[in-house]
């Protein structure tokens, strides 16, 4: 499965976003670094700042820069004036959306989509065909599109965040049965029920081509599914880091969100502070030897760093390890000596530690 990272153009549709054209470069700059496939810059009809994004990034990334277009004229021209290298072109089929939204008959939006396909490849450009509310669209009409445009990629949402891993799975299984290559599918996730990832992990178990991303999941309402967990997750469980350089991942991620001036809670998955520091007791004296007991991964192979902290809660075991490392005896008063100065100068970080733990040792010794 390949990665495009939608976070330029999903991110920018949060409320109370105004980034800059040069946050969105210095952003997709870092995000380069990755080895992603592609990495949508913008939506340029929207304005002339996605264009300009989309135009010098496309001149500028290794990855496939695209832009997105409705299945209209004037948007996949703005694509194409834009100078990506894809156009990404979406329109809905989904008797939800025709009823509910568009007003419109299903005929009349393939008509549309084929008139922007070949819009599109009339100028010389790639296109995908994207289904907006792909995951609630029948089968069947899937299986329709699929068979219309049969040399082109085609892109699934889940629009609304609704569906969970075991539908996925199932509706997966029913459009190979129809006949659908899913090697050509590629799926877009938003979080709004905390599965994104877990959907776009069963979506690459069952042989989908590629997946949409957002780093922290930046996106409308809860998000895409997220590039950093994503890519742990798939090495964690298949070993599978989808064509992504793991040792950038974390400073990448976190270069995309300091060039936005966003910031992440310390306690979301591999990028939060919080994540990979440990302060208990029994975490410490383990972790000072065998990290991996009290870790999911090595933050380091992802390019970060663990975090061990003493200090109030630091137990008795750890402060034997940390005077052992200076060369210092464990005996109970140190070990009493060295718990009190963690208490009162904690949370202090290792060298902190080994420090209280010399002073200790050389206290102890005179």
């Amino acid at each position: 499965m390949e990665l495009t990272d939608v976070t330029l153009r999903e991110g920018a549709q949060m409320p109370g976003r105004s980034y800059t054209i040069e946050q969105r470069i210095a952003a997709g700059r870092e995000l380069d670094r990755l080895g992603l496939a592609a990495v949508q810059a913008g939506f340029p009809a929207v304005g002339d700042d996605h264009a300009a994004v989309t135009r010098r990034l496309a001149a500028d990334l290794d990855a496939d820069v695209s832009g997105l277009a409705r299945a209209v004229p004037g948007d996949v021209d703005a694509v194409i004036d834009a100078e990506a290298d894809v156009v990404n072109v979406f329109a809905a089929v989904s008797s939800a959306m025709l009823d509910r939204v568009f007003d419109t008959s299903r005929e009349a939006v393939l008509d549309m989509l084929d008139d922007a396909v070949a819009r599109a490849r009339n100028a010389g450009v790639p296109v995908r065909v994207g289904l907006m509310d792909g995951f609630r669209t029948e089968v069947e009409h899937v299986v329709t599109v699929s068979e219309r445009f049969p040399d082109l990629p085609l892109g699934l949402a889940d629009t609304v965040g609704g569906r969970t891993p075991a539908f996925v799975e199932t509706f997966l299984e029913e459009l190979a049965e129809a006949g659908v290559d899913l090697a050509r599918l590629g799926v877009h996730f938003h979080d709004d029920l905390g599965v994104a990832t877990a959907n776009t992990l069963v979506a690459a178990g069952a042989g989908v081509g590629s997946a949409d991303v957002s780093v922290a999941a930046l996106g409308e309402r809860a998000g895409n599914t997220p590039l950093e967990q994503l890519v742990v997750a798939g090495d964690r469980g298949s070993g599978d880091t989808f064509g992504i350089d793991t040792a950038a991942l974390i400073p990448a991620c976190r270069g995309v969100l300091d060039a936005l001036d966003e910031a992440v809670d310390p306690r979301r998955p591999v990028l939060g502070e919080e994540v990979v520091r440990h302060e208990s007791g029994l975490h410490t004296t383990v972790m000072l030897e065998t990290p991996w007991v009290f870790e999911p991964f090595d933050p380091a192979t992802f390019g970060g760093e663990r975090e061990l902290v003493f200090g109030r809660l630091t137990g008795r075991g750890a402060a034997r390890r940390l005077l052992a490392r200076v060369g210092g005896e464990q005996s109970e008063r140190r070990v009493d000596a060295l718990l009190d100065a963690l208490a009162k100068a904690g949370p202090v970080g290792l060298e902190g530690a080994l420090s209280l733990a010399r002073d200790v040792s050389a206290d102890e010794g005179r």
